[in-house]
């Protein structure tokens, strides 16, 4: 990892998170990985890069699909490996690039239990940003050009859909303040502000870990 930066966000529906972890990126110089994660996941495992759009952070949810898809599987020889269902290869794929980028570079990594992966990492910087309900209903409403009604709707499905997922494969809690390092409220600082802290933070994380270390 050579003391390589890794800023790992989870996020609620609607706080910015993306947004905020590419400005953080910006800032720093660094790459920030969201979906290109999954382009990255799919050349790497020779897996098809449609599964991993169609299981993106999305828990278990049909065996039978698994079952099905799991013949279609390549690059693998191991029975384990070929028993097992495709959203967990999906999910082991993701793992193992996670690990691979922070080995290579410092960088931003959105969603995908990245803290999980990184658990390891000394100079992982995992991050949970939320925000005000009204605000993030606004955000969602701009962004979909569509009613608060339906933002709402696609904030609480979405937010359910990644606390399964993240609570499903890692052995934290989704949104939990004792999983992360930092968990910061978006509405409270807006976006610049808000990259601002999580940069400031990483930077006196890592400060003090040199001191730990001497």
């Amino acid at each position: 990892m050579k003391g390589n930066l890794v800023i790992t966000i989870g996020r609620q529906c609607g706080s910015g998170g993306k947004v905020i972890g590419q400005l953080i990126a910006e800032k720093l110089g660094v790459k920030c990985y969201d979906k290109e994660l999954l382009t990255l996941a799919a050349k790497q495992s020779g897996l098809c890069e449609e599964l991993f759009e169609t299981h993106d952070e999305k828990p278990t949810s049909s065996f039978l699909y698994s079952l099905v898809m799991d013949t279609y599987s390549l690059g693998y020889t191991t029975s384990a490996y070929m028993d097992m269902p495709i959203n967990h290869k999906i999910f082991l794929a993701q793992f193992d690039t996670i690990k691979k980028l922070a080995d290579q570079e410092s960088c931003v990594i959105v969603g995908r239990c990245a803290d999980y992966a990184l658990a390891d990492y000394p100079n992982m910087v995992s991050v949970f940003i939320t925000g005000d309900d009204d605000h993030r209903i606004d955000r969602l409403t701009e962004l979909y050009k569509v009613e608060p009604a339906k933002a709402k709707d696609i904030m609480a499905k979405t937010d359910k859909k990644r606390a399964s997922y993240y609570n499903y494969y890692s052995s934290k809690k989704w949104g939990d303040a004792r999983s992360y390092n930092l968990c910061i409220n978006s509405s409270t600082l807006g976006i610049e502000g808000t990259a601002d802290m999580i940069i400031s933070y990483a930077k006196a994380k890592q400060e003090w870990a040199k001191k730990e270390n001497k």
